[in-house]
């Protein structure tokens, strides 16, 4: 099947030459380099070369920060598997892959009290992995390309209760990530609530919709929700919620006054230690990120930081967070707890840093390394983690 893509006007044409060129140093490093990934990219941005470059150039942070070509081979804890209420289930009638969302089963107060909200969205930046490793399969299978998905979401049912505050920051802030880092995949978006049995055979032929939307599939065993494939999410029983059970003991503590912001120093000698990190907060919701402190020029009274795990706002109140990254650099860590956001409230905050040394064979490369070049510090290049 070809990477060639037709229908396009002599001036999209050459931009989408120019920006393959402009890009090939992020294509040797991605897996989908062919025509159609690259126009998703131009189209979201209208074709404007620099924008579109822009946008590639911070989905490749995102690639990393998310871990992103291997997150395939990632499981998620039981409680989400059991009760986040979506999945993949048939194709619609154009061989595209359909993702069911069923609100009236999200209880998101009960899964935010059970895990960070991190892992909620890593659930569906997993989930988006595989269905477009499905529009793969699909394109081999049926000789056209398949890149867009069709998205059901079921508003059946849906109540105050799914507008609780923080549930609604979190899918807003997935949205956020959706239209930033897979832009043009979304090809349907159909809401269900009401007379929609008639509509949705429109998109979907009746063998590849469970029945319990209005089609005739199945599971295996006669089910008409077809469960293997979807789940319907329920109440989350308060045995998995954190906060209730894990009593945190972190060696310090600090008040992260309100607008603003509290700095955390960290030297890291080697390049490949893993710095690690614990949190809680108490108060609401707290930002946090790592940033790396550059050398002050000669003009320059402070150092300088380059964002090294994007700042973003956690809920440590609910659920403890436990992170850590593998320093590519030897230098200055800093680890930023930021409540500027909140003119009203203070937060308490207890943490716990440490340091983990590179394993002993790559201890002994730096130390060869330093002893052939003579350096008087040790190379920067990364290592992985013990």
């Amino acid at each position: 099947m070809s990477g060639q893509v037709g229908d396009l006007s002599p001036s999209q044409e050459r931009a989408l030459a120019q920006f393959r060129e402009n890009v090939q140093d992020i294509l040797a490093v991605l897996p989908s380099t062919d025509d159609y990934f690259l126009l998703r990219w131009l189209r979201a941005r209208s074709f404007d070369l620099k924008k579109s470059e822009a946008m590639l150039q911070k989905h490749m942070k995102f690639r990393k920060q998310q871990d992103l070509d291997n997150i395939l081979a990632w499981q998620p804890s039981e409680v989400v598997r059991l009760y986040e209420p979506s999945g993949f289930c048939g194709h619609d009638r154009e061989g595209s892959p359909v993702w069911y969302h069923i609100i009236r089963g999200l209880d998101l107060k009960g899964l935010l009290l059970s895990v960070s909200k991190q892992e909620l969205l890593r659930f569906n930046f997993w989930s988006l992995e595989l269905l477009l490793r499905d529009c793969e399969q699909q394109s081999q299978k049926l000789g056209k390309k398949v890149e867009k998905i069709s998205t059901v979401f079921d508003f059946e049912g849906l109540s105050l209760r799914h507008l609780w505050k923080p549930g609604v920051e979190l899918v807003q802030e997935f949205f956020s990530a959706l239209e930033a880092n897979y832009p043009e995949i979304l090809k349907n978006l159909i809401v269900v609530k009401g007379n929609w049995k008639q509509e949705l055979l429109k998109f979907i032929s009746p063998d590849q919709l469970p029945v319990e939307f209005g089609g005739t599939m199945t599971d295996p065993d006669g089910n008409p929700k077809c469960l293997t494939k979807i789940n319907y999410g329920g109440d989350v029983p308060q045995h998995y919620f954190l906060r209730n059970h894990v009593r945190v003991q972190y060696d310090h503590q600090a008040t992260v006054g309100r607008g603003s912001s509290l700095q955390v120093d960290n030297e890291i000698l080697f390049p490949g230690c893993v710095l690690r990190w614990q949190f809680g907060s108490d108060g609401g919701d707290i930002g946090f990120g790592v940033f790396l402190k550059t050398k002050m020029g000669e003009r320059q009274r402070a150092a300088e930081m380059t964002e090294v795990l994007a700042s973003q706002r956690y809920n440590a109140h609910m659920v403890p967070e436990d992170g850590s990254l593998t320093c590519t650099e030897a230098g200055i860590y800093v680890l930023r707890f930021d409540n500027t956001y909140s003119l009203i409230h203070p937060k308490h905050i207890s943490y716990t840093v440490e340091v983990l040394l590179p394993d002993q064979t790559s201890l002994e490369k730096i130390e060869n390394s330093r002893q052939a070049s003579r350096l008087p510090h040790p190379p920067l290049w990364p290592l992985g983690p013990q």
